[in-house]
Protein backbone atom coordinates (compact mmCIF):
# COMPACT_ATOMS: atom_id res chain seq x y z
CA UNK A 1 0.00 0.00 0.00
CA UNK A 2 1.58 3.58 -1.31
CA UNK A 3 2.00 6.39 1.62
CA UNK A 4 -0.64 8.12 0.49
CA UNK A 5 -3.25 5.57 1.07
CA UNK A 6 -1.91 4.39 4.37
CA UNK A 7 -2.72 8.11 5.02
CA UNK A 8 -6.29 8.32 3.17
CA UNK A 9 -7.45 5.48 4.95
CA UNK A 10 -7.25 5.98 8.68
CA UNK A 11 -8.99 9.31 7.90
CA UNK A 12 -11.75 8.24 6.32
CA UNK A 13 -12.61 5.59 8.50
CA UNK A 14 -12.67 8.54 11.47
CA UNK A 15 -14.57 10.98 9.13
CA UNK A 16 -17.06 8.18 8.37
CA UNK A 17 -17.64 7.70 12.18
CA UNK A 18 -17.99 11.94 12.66
CA UNK A 19 -20.18 11.54 10.26
CA UNK A 20 -22.13 8.70 11.67
CA UNK A 21 -22.29 10.64 14.77
CA UNK A 22 -22.98 13.39 13.27
CA UNK A 23 -26.17 11.74 11.15
CA UNK A 24 -27.38 10.09 14.38
CA UNK A 25 -27.45 13.30 16.34
CA UNK A 26 -29.48 15.20 13.83
CA UNK A 27 -31.87 12.22 13.60
CA UNK A 28 -33.09 13.67 17.10
CA UNK A 29 -35.31 16.37 15.52
CA UNK A 30 -37.75 16.56 12.86
CA UNK A 31 -36.78 19.68 11.18
CA UNK A 32 -32.65 17.95 10.60
CA UNK A 33 -33.58 14.34 10.94
CA UNK A 34 -33.44 14.57 6.41
CA UNK A 35 -29.95 16.10 6.48
CA UNK A 36 -28.67 13.84 9.24
CA UNK A 37 -29.81 10.77 7.37
CA UNK A 38 -27.65 12.44 4.42
CA UNK A 39 -24.79 12.61 6.35
CA UNK A 40 -24.53 8.80 7.59
CA UNK A 41 -25.09 7.84 4.19
CA UNK A 42 -22.27 9.78 2.76
CA UNK A 43 -20.32 8.24 6.08
CA UNK A 44 -21.26 5.15 4.59
CA UNK A 45 -20.07 5.37 1.05
CA UNK A 46 -16.74 6.67 2.70
CA UNK A 47 -16.08 3.44 4.97
CA UNK A 48 -17.20 1.41 1.80
CA UNK A 49 -14.24 2.99 -0.48
CA UNK A 50 -11.42 2.95 2.20
CA UNK A 51 -12.58 -0.52 2.81
CA UNK A 52 -11.96 -1.65 -1.24
CA UNK A 53 -9.06 0.32 -1.09
CA UNK A 54 -7.73 -0.82 2.30
CA UNK A 55 -8.19 -4.79 1.35
CA UNK A 56 -6.49 -3.67 -2.75
CA UNK A 57 -9.30 -5.08 -4.06
CA UNK A 58 -8.73 -4.47 -8.00
CA UNK A 59 -12.08 -5.98 -9.84
CA UNK A 60 -15.27 -3.65 -8.85
CA UNK A 61 -17.48 -5.09 -11.30
CA UNK A 62 -19.80 -7.61 -9.12
CA UNK A 63 -19.60 -4.55 -6.12
CA UNK A 64 -20.40 -2.31 -8.67
CA UNK A 65 -23.44 -4.83 -9.79
CA UNK A 66 -24.57 -5.05 -5.83
CA UNK A 67 -24.63 -1.12 -5.38
CA UNK A 68 -26.86 -0.88 -8.27
CA UNK A 69 -29.11 -4.27 -7.20
CA UNK A 70 -29.30 -2.67 -3.57
CA UNK A 71 -29.69 1.02 -4.50
CA UNK A 72 -32.91 0.15 -6.96
CA UNK A 73 -34.41 -2.10 -4.52
CA UNK A 74 -33.99 0.63 -1.80
CA UNK A 75 -34.89 3.45 -4.10
CA UNK A 76 -38.21 1.48 -4.65
CA UNK A 77 -39.24 0.44 -1.32
CA UNK A 78 -38.25 3.99 -0.40
CA UNK A 79 -40.67 5.08 -2.88
CA UNK A 80 -43.73 2.49 -2.77
CA UNK A 81 -43.80 1.45 0.75
CA UNK A 82 -47.04 2.77 2.56
CA UNK A 83 -46.48 4.72 5.68
CA UNK A 84 -48.50 2.11 7.17
CA UNK A 85 -46.32 -0.06 6.16
CA UNK A 86 -42.86 1.59 7.44
CA UNK A 87 -43.07 -0.64 10.89
CA UNK A 88 -42.55 -3.87 8.88
CA UNK A 89 -40.17 -2.44 6.33
CA UNK A 90 -37.79 -1.39 9.56
CA UNK A 91 -38.64 -5.32 10.43
CA UNK A 92 -37.22 -6.28 7.37
CA UNK A 93 -34.36 -4.00 7.18
CA UNK A 94 -33.32 -5.16 10.70
CA UNK A 95 -33.34 -8.46 9.69
CA UNK A 96 -31.26 -8.21 6.54
CA UNK A 97 -28.48 -6.37 8.74
CA UNK A 98 -28.17 -9.33 11.14
CA UNK A 99 -28.27 -11.43 8.29
CA UNK A 100 -25.85 -9.26 6.28
CA UNK A 101 -23.77 -9.66 9.73
CA UNK A 102 -24.35 -13.39 10.31
CA UNK A 103 -23.16 -14.24 6.51
CA UNK A 104 -19.91 -12.06 7.98
CA UNK A 105 -19.35 -14.40 10.88
CA UNK A 106 -20.11 -17.61 8.27
CA UNK A 107 -17.50 -16.40 5.85
CA UNK A 108 -14.95 -16.04 8.02
CA UNK A 109 -15.83 -19.16 9.73
CA UNK A 110 -15.24 -21.11 6.31
CA UNK A 111 -12.14 -19.83 6.01
CA UNK A 112 -10.42 -20.72 8.99
CA UNK A 113 -12.08 -23.47 9.78
CA UNK A 114 -8.94 -25.69 8.79
CA UNK A 115 -7.07 -25.39 11.48
CA UNK A 116 -8.30 -27.75 14.50
CA UNK A 117 -9.19 -24.90 16.84
CA UNK A 118 -10.04 -21.12 16.66
CA UNK A 119 -7.88 -18.31 17.96
CA UNK A 120 -9.67 -17.17 20.85
CA UNK A 121 -10.02 -13.11 19.83
CA UNK A 122 -11.31 -14.15 16.44
CA UNK A 123 -13.94 -17.28 17.18
CA UNK A 124 -15.34 -15.01 20.24
CA UNK A 125 -16.06 -12.79 17.45
CA UNK A 126 -17.29 -15.12 15.09
CA UNK A 127 -19.71 -16.83 17.12
CA UNK A 128 -20.60 -13.17 18.52
CA UNK A 129 -21.97 -12.82 14.96
CA UNK A 130 -23.46 -15.93 14.08
CA UNK A 131 -25.94 -15.75 17.19
CA UNK A 132 -26.35 -12.17 17.35
CA UNK A 133 -26.74 -12.04 13.39
CA UNK A 134 -28.81 -14.76 13.30
CA UNK A 135 -31.45 -14.28 16.31
CA UNK A 136 -31.95 -10.49 14.73
CA UNK A 137 -32.61 -11.92 11.30
CA UNK A 138 -35.08 -14.94 12.31
CA UNK A 139 -36.79 -12.77 15.16
CA UNK A 140 -37.41 -9.30 12.69
CA UNK A 141 -38.89 -12.38 10.40
CA UNK A 142 -41.52 -13.33 13.10
CA UNK A 143 -41.77 -9.41 14.11
CA UNK A 144 -43.01 -8.78 10.16
CA UNK A 145 -45.24 -11.23 9.96
CA UNK A 146 -46.63 -10.10 13.18
CA UNK A 147 -46.90 -6.84 11.44
CA UNK A 148 -48.15 -7.35 8.70
CA UNK A 149 -50.73 -9.74 9.80
CA UNK A 150 -49.61 -13.72 8.56
CA UNK A 151 -48.61 -14.49 12.11
CA UNK A 152 -50.93 -13.97 15.00
CA UNK A 153 -50.33 -10.70 17.06
CA UNK A 154 -51.35 -12.32 20.04
CA UNK A 155 -49.34 -12.59 23.05
CA UNK A 156 -48.25 -15.97 23.82
CA UNK A 157 -47.84 -17.19 27.55
CA UNK A 158 -47.30 -20.85 26.84
CA UNK A 159 -44.22 -22.04 29.79
CA UNK A 160 -43.13 -24.78 27.01
CA UNK A 161 -41.99 -21.56 24.60
CA UNK A 162 -40.30 -19.82 27.53
CA UNK A 163 -38.60 -23.40 28.45
CA UNK A 164 -37.49 -24.02 24.97
CA UNK A 165 -36.12 -20.61 24.39
CA UNK A 166 -34.56 -20.76 27.10
CA UNK A 167 -33.21 -24.40 26.40
CA UNK A 168 -31.98 -23.10 23.10
CA UNK A 169 -30.10 -20.24 24.32
CA UNK A 170 -27.88 -22.52 26.67
CA UNK A 171 -27.22 -25.27 24.02
CA UNK A 172 -25.83 -22.00 21.49
CA UNK A 173 -24.06 -20.95 24.05
CA UNK A 174 -22.42 -24.50 24.73
CA UNK A 175 -21.81 -24.62 21.49
CA UNK A 176 -19.97 -21.48 20.41
CA UNK A 177 -18.15 -22.34 23.70
CA UNK A 178 -17.00 -25.58 22.31
CA UNK A 179 -16.58 -24.57 18.95
CA UNK A 180 -13.99 -21.76 20.05
CA UNK A 181 -12.14 -23.63 23.04
CA UNK A 182 -11.89 -27.06 21.62
CA UNK A 183 -12.70 -28.54 18.27
CA UNK A 184 -13.84 -27.09 14.95
CA UNK A 185 -16.20 -28.76 13.24
CA UNK A 186 -19.03 -27.22 10.29
CA UNK A 187 -21.77 -29.93 10.94
CA UNK A 188 -21.81 -28.34 14.73
CA UNK A 189 -21.18 -24.82 13.74
CA UNK A 190 -24.44 -25.44 11.57
CA UNK A 191 -26.49 -26.77 14.44
CA UNK A 192 -25.26 -23.39 15.62
CA UNK A 193 -27.23 -21.40 13.09
CA UNK A 194 -30.15 -23.44 13.61
CA UNK A 195 -29.94 -23.35 17.14
CA UNK A 196 -29.85 -19.53 16.81
CA UNK A 197 -31.93 -19.14 13.98
CA UNK A 198 -35.23 -21.03 16.03
CA UNK A 199 -34.16 -19.14 19.37
CA UNK A 200 -35.25 -15.57 17.14
CA UNK A 201 -38.67 -17.16 16.51
CA UNK A 202 -38.80 -18.25 19.90
CA UNK A 203 -37.69 -14.86 21.25
CA UNK A 204 -40.79 -12.70 19.39
CA UNK A 205 -43.36 -15.41 18.85
CA UNK A 206 -44.84 -15.14 22.71
CA UNK A 207 -44.66 -10.91 22.66
CA UNK A 208 -48.05 -9.35 21.50
CA UNK A 209 -48.48 -6.81 18.85
CA UNK A 210 -48.77 -3.78 21.88
CA UNK A 211 -45.28 -4.48 22.58
CA UNK A 212 -43.91 -4.73 18.19
CA UNK A 213 -42.48 -0.72 19.00
CA UNK A 214 -40.15 -2.00 21.74
CA UNK A 215 -39.56 -4.88 19.92
CA UNK A 216 -38.65 -3.15 16.71
CA UNK A 217 -36.26 -0.72 18.95
CA UNK A 218 -34.70 -4.17 20.70
CA UNK A 219 -34.02 -5.98 17.31
CA UNK A 220 -32.45 -2.86 15.60
CA UNK A 221 -30.33 -2.62 18.58
CA UNK A 222 -29.62 -6.56 18.19
CA UNK A 223 -28.34 -5.76 14.32
CA UNK A 224 -26.12 -3.29 15.43
CA UNK A 225 -24.55 -5.34 18.05
CA UNK A 226 -24.53 -7.83 15.30
CA UNK A 227 -22.48 -5.38 12.55
CA UNK A 228 -20.03 -4.63 15.61
CA UNK A 229 -19.30 -8.11 15.96
CA UNK A 230 -18.51 -8.60 11.79
CA UNK A 231 -16.72 -5.33 12.42
CA UNK A 232 -14.96 -7.63 14.93
CA UNK A 233 -14.00 -10.22 12.58
CA UNK A 234 -12.89 -8.31 9.70
CA UNK A 235 -10.70 -5.89 12.04
CA UNK A 236 -12.55 -2.81 10.31
CA UNK A 237 -13.26 -0.03 12.64
CA UNK A 238 -15.90 1.80 10.85
CA UNK A 239 -17.97 -0.96 11.11
CA UNK A 240 -17.15 -1.80 14.89
CA UNK A 241 -17.69 2.06 15.37
CA UNK A 242 -21.19 2.66 13.31
CA UNK A 243 -22.52 -0.81 15.05
CA UNK A 244 -22.03 0.29 18.48
CA UNK A 245 -23.67 3.59 17.34
CA UNK A 246 -26.77 1.41 16.09
CA UNK A 247 -26.63 -0.74 19.23
CA UNK A 248 -26.79 1.81 21.70
CA UNK A 249 -28.51 3.62 20.39
CA UNK A 250 -31.38 1.01 19.85
CA UNK A 251 -30.78 0.10 23.28
CA UNK A 252 -31.79 3.78 24.32
CA UNK A 253 -34.58 4.09 22.48
CA UNK A 254 -35.71 0.63 23.91
CA UNK A 255 -35.94 1.95 27.43
CA UNK A 256 -37.18 5.04 26.54
CA UNK A 257 -40.28 3.03 25.06
CA UNK A 258 -40.06 0.86 28.09
CA UNK A 259 -40.77 3.87 30.32
CA UNK A 260 -43.44 5.20 27.78
CA UNK A 261 -45.32 2.31 29.18
CA UNK A 262 -44.00 2.12 32.27
CA UNK A 263 -43.26 -1.36 32.26
CA UNK A 264 -39.55 -3.34 32.60
CA UNK A 265 -38.02 -4.91 29.90
CA UNK A 266 -38.32 -8.10 30.87
CA UNK A 267 -41.97 -7.42 31.93
CA UNK A 268 -42.43 -6.61 28.13
CA UNK A 269 -40.37 -9.72 27.07
CA UNK A 270 -41.72 -12.56 29.04
CA UNK A 271 -45.54 -10.93 30.28
CA UNK A 272 -46.90 -12.34 27.44
CA UNK A 273 -48.68 -8.95 27.76
CA UNK A 274 -52.16 -8.56 25.67
CA UNK A 275 -53.46 -11.91 26.49
CA UNK A 276 -56.21 -11.11 28.73
CA UNK A 277 -60.43 -11.22 27.08
CA UNK A 278 -61.03 -8.48 25.31
CA UNK A 279 -64.76 -6.66 25.64
CA UNK A 280 -65.94 -4.32 22.63
CA UNK A 281 -69.18 -2.65 22.62
CA UNK A 282 -70.72 -2.27 25.50
CA UNK A 283 -69.21 -2.49 28.53
CA UNK A 284 -69.59 -5.15 30.61
CA UNK A 285 -71.74 -4.07 33.75
CA UNK A 286 -74.39 -2.70 30.40
CA UNK A 287 -75.32 0.44 31.96
CA UNK A 288 -72.57 2.41 29.82
CA UNK A 289 -73.69 3.76 25.93
CA UNK A 290 -70.88 5.54 24.16
CA UNK A 291 -72.82 8.79 22.34
CA UNK A 292 -72.25 9.12 18.86
CA UNK A 293 -71.61 12.66 17.00
CA UNK A 294 -71.82 14.11 13.36
CA UNK A 295 -69.63 16.39 11.39
CA UNK A 296 -72.00 18.92 11.71
CA UNK A 297 -71.47 18.98 15.37
CA UNK A 298 -68.14 18.20 15.57
CA UNK A 299 -67.26 21.56 13.54
CA UNK A 300 -69.59 23.78 15.61
CA UNK A 301 -67.24 22.58 18.79
CA UNK A 302 -64.14 22.82 17.38
CA UNK A 303 -65.01 25.99 15.29
CA UNK A 304 -65.63 27.98 18.37
CA UNK A 305 -62.99 26.29 20.84
CA UNK A 306 -60.17 27.67 22.33
CA UNK A 307 -57.61 25.08 22.50
CA UNK A 308 -57.88 21.95 20.90
CA UNK A 309 -55.83 18.97 20.93
CA UNK A 310 -55.28 16.10 18.08
CA UNK A 311 -54.02 13.07 19.83
CA UNK A 312 -53.15 10.42 16.98
CA UNK A 313 -53.24 6.75 16.91
CA UNK A 314 -52.45 3.98 14.75
CA UNK A 315 -56.13 4.32 12.85
CA UNK A 316 -54.73 7.56 11.95
CA UNK A 317 -52.17 5.38 10.09
CA UNK A 318 -54.38 2.64 8.33
CA UNK A 319 -56.65 5.63 6.89
CA UNK A 320 -53.64 7.78 5.92
CA UNK A 321 -55.38 10.64 7.49
CA UNK A 322 -52.17 12.96 8.37
CA UNK A 323 -52.99 15.41 5.78
CA UNK A 324 -56.75 15.52 6.88
CA UNK A 325 -55.95 16.61 10.08
CA UNK A 326 -53.17 19.07 8.92
CA UNK A 327 -55.34 20.55 6.82
CA UNK A 328 -58.42 20.83 9.57
CA UNK A 329 -56.14 22.05 11.76
CA UNK A 330 -54.83 24.87 9.70
CA UNK A 331 -58.62 25.73 9.10
CA UNK A 332 -58.84 25.83 13.13
CA UNK A 333 -55.76 28.07 13.36
CA UNK A 334 -57.05 30.40 11.38
CA UNK A 335 -60.20 30.96 13.20
CA UNK A 336 -57.96 31.72 16.39
CA UNK A 337 -57.94 28.57 17.60
CA UNK A 338 -54.45 27.23 19.75
CA UNK A 339 -54.00 23.58 17.81
CA UNK A 340 -51.36 21.33 18.95
CA UNK A 341 -50.63 17.46 18.41
CA UNK A 342 -50.03 15.28 21.55
CA UNK A 343 -48.06 11.86 20.65
CA UNK A 344 -48.04 9.47 22.97
CA UNK A 345 -43.93 7.88 22.85
CA UNK A 346 -45.22 4.29 22.15
CA UNK A 347 -48.46 5.17 19.98
CA UNK A 348 -48.89 3.40 16.19
CA UNK A 349 -46.61 0.23 15.83
CA UNK A 350 -43.10 1.50 15.72
CA UNK A 351 -41.14 3.85 17.70
CA UNK A 352 -41.77 7.77 16.39
CA UNK A 353 -44.67 5.96 13.70
CA UNK A 354 -46.51 9.23 14.42
CA UNK A 355 -44.21 11.62 14.45
CA UNK A 356 -42.90 10.48 10.79
CA UNK A 357 -46.84 10.78 9.28
CA UNK A 358 -47.13 14.39 11.01
CA UNK A 359 -43.90 15.19 9.89
CA UNK A 360 -45.16 13.66 6.08
CA UNK A 361 -47.64 16.51 6.38
CA UNK A 362 -45.14 19.00 7.28
CA UNK A 363 -46.93 19.71 10.60
CA UNK A 364 -45.02 22.14 12.60
CA UNK A 365 -42.36 20.99 15.31
CA UNK A 366 -43.92 23.40 17.54
CA UNK A 367 -47.71 22.10 17.55
CA UNK A 368 -45.85 18.83 19.26
CA UNK A 369 -46.09 18.23 22.44
CA UNK A 370 -45.53 15.03 24.77
CA UNK A 371 -48.04 13.75 27.44
CA UNK A 372 -46.57 15.17 30.63
CA UNK A 373 -46.72 18.86 28.44
CA UNK A 374 -50.38 19.01 28.15
CA UNK A 375 -51.94 16.63 31.19
CA UNK A 376 -51.36 19.12 33.51
CA UNK A 377 -53.59 21.98 31.70
CA UNK A 378 -55.47 19.27 30.02
CA UNK A 379 -58.89 20.69 32.01
CA UNK A 380 -58.72 23.75 30.11
CA UNK A 381 -58.37 22.19 26.66
CA UNK A 382 -61.90 22.68 24.85
CA UNK A 383 -61.63 19.83 22.64
CA UNK A 384 -59.68 16.51 22.58
CA UNK A 385 -59.78 14.84 19.18
CA UNK A 386 -58.84 11.92 19.33
CA UNK A 387 -57.97 10.53 15.41
CA UNK A 388 -57.45 6.13 16.06
CA UNK A 389 -55.74 5.56 19.21
CA UNK A 390 -57.04 3.46 22.04
CA UNK A 391 -55.07 2.15 24.52
CA UNK A 392 -52.55 5.45 25.40
CA UNK A 393 -55.89 7.46 25.91
CA UNK A 394 -57.59 4.59 27.97
CA UNK A 395 -58.15 5.79 31.54
CA UNK A 396 -57.97 1.96 33.04
CA UNK A 397 -53.98 2.68 32.65
CA UNK A 398 -54.14 5.65 35.68
CA UNK A 399 -57.36 3.85 37.41
CA UNK A 400 -57.37 0.20 37.63
CA UNK A 401 -53.41 -0.83 38.52
CA UNK A 402 -54.99 -4.46 38.12
CA UNK A 403 -55.61 -3.64 34.27
CA UNK A 404 -53.25 -5.21 32.27
CA UNK A 405 -52.08 -1.60 31.10
CA UNK A 406 -52.08 -0.54 34.48
CA UNK A 407 -49.32 2.77 35.47
CA UNK A 408 -48.54 3.22 32.01
CA UNK A 409 -48.80 6.92 31.12
CA UNK A 410 -51.40 8.11 28.88
CA UNK A 411 -52.67 11.19 27.40
CA UNK A 412 -55.47 12.13 29.66
CA UNK A 413 -58.05 12.82 27.39
CA UNK A 414 -60.60 12.18 29.50
CA UNK A 415 -60.36 15.42 31.80
CA UNK A 416 -60.55 17.36 28.58
CA UNK A 417 -63.95 19.74 28.05
CA UNK A 418 -65.04 18.07 25.09
CA UNK A 419 -63.24 14.86 23.66
CA UNK A 420 -63.91 13.66 20.32
CA UNK A 421 -62.47 10.03 19.28
CA UNK A 422 -62.50 9.34 15.45
CA UNK A 423 -62.77 5.50 15.14
CA UNK A 424 -64.36 3.08 13.12
CA UNK A 425 -65.96 1.06 15.93
CA UNK A 426 -65.76 0.56 19.58
CA UNK A 427 -63.15 -2.43 18.86
CA UNK A 428 -60.25 -2.79 21.72
CA UNK A 429 -56.96 -1.91 21.01
CA UNK A 430 -54.02 -4.35 21.33
CA UNK A 431 -54.04 -4.62 25.26
CA UNK A 432 -57.15 -6.67 24.67
CA UNK A 433 -59.31 -4.48 27.03
CA UNK A 434 -62.30 -2.24 26.65
CA UNK A 435 -62.07 2.09 26.80
CA UNK A 436 -64.20 3.59 29.74
CA UNK A 437 -63.28 6.71 28.10
CA UNK A 438 -65.70 6.11 25.15
CA UNK A 439 -68.61 6.13 27.40
CA UNK A 440 -68.14 9.43 29.81
CA UNK A 441 -70.21 12.00 29.48
CA UNK A 442 -67.88 14.58 27.79
CA UNK A 443 -67.02 12.15 25.17
CA UNK A 444 -68.68 11.98 22.13
CA UNK A 445 -67.62 8.88 19.14
CA UNK A 446 -67.31 9.22 15.72
CA UNK A 447 -67.30 6.24 13.72
CA UNK A 448 -65.76 6.24 10.68
CA UNK A 449 -62.76 6.07 8.64
CA UNK A 450 -60.89 8.80 10.07
CA UNK A 451 -59.46 10.72 6.70
CA UNK A 452 -63.30 10.51 5.67
CA UNK A 453 -64.32 11.83 9.00
CA UNK A 454 -62.07 14.44 9.26
CA UNK A 455 -62.73 15.55 5.54
CA UNK A 456 -66.18 15.90 6.52
CA UNK A 457 -65.29 17.89 9.63
CA UNK A 458 -63.46 20.47 7.36
CA UNK A 459 -66.24 20.75 5.08
CA UNK A 460 -68.56 21.72 7.96
CA UNK A 461 -66.35 24.22 9.33
CA UNK A 462 -65.92 25.91 6.54
CA UNK A 463 -69.08 26.80 6.80
CA UNK A 464 -69.19 28.38 9.39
Amino acid sequence: MSGGLSTFIPLAYLASAVLFILGIKRLSHPETAAGGNRLAAIGMLLAVIATLLDREILGFTWIIVGLAAGGLIGAFMARTVKMTSMPEMVAVFNGFGGAASGLVAVGEYLRVSGSETLAIDSGVSIMAGTLIGAVTFSGSMIAFGKLQGFVTGNAISNPLVKFSAGLFLAVALVVAVYLVGFESSLFIYGGLIVAALILGVLFVIPIGGADMPVVVALLNSYSGLAAASAGFVLENNALIISGALVGASGLILTGIMCRAMNRSLTNVLFSAFGTGAATAGRAADGDRVATPIDAEDSAMVLGYASQVIFVPGYGLAVAQAQHRVRELADMLTERGVSVRYCVHPVAGRMPGHMNVLLAEANVPYEQLCEPEDVNPDMENIDVAVVVGANDVVNPLARDDPSSPIGGMPIIETDRAKTCIVIKRSLSVGYAGIDNPLFYLRNNRMFFGDASEALARIAEEVKQL
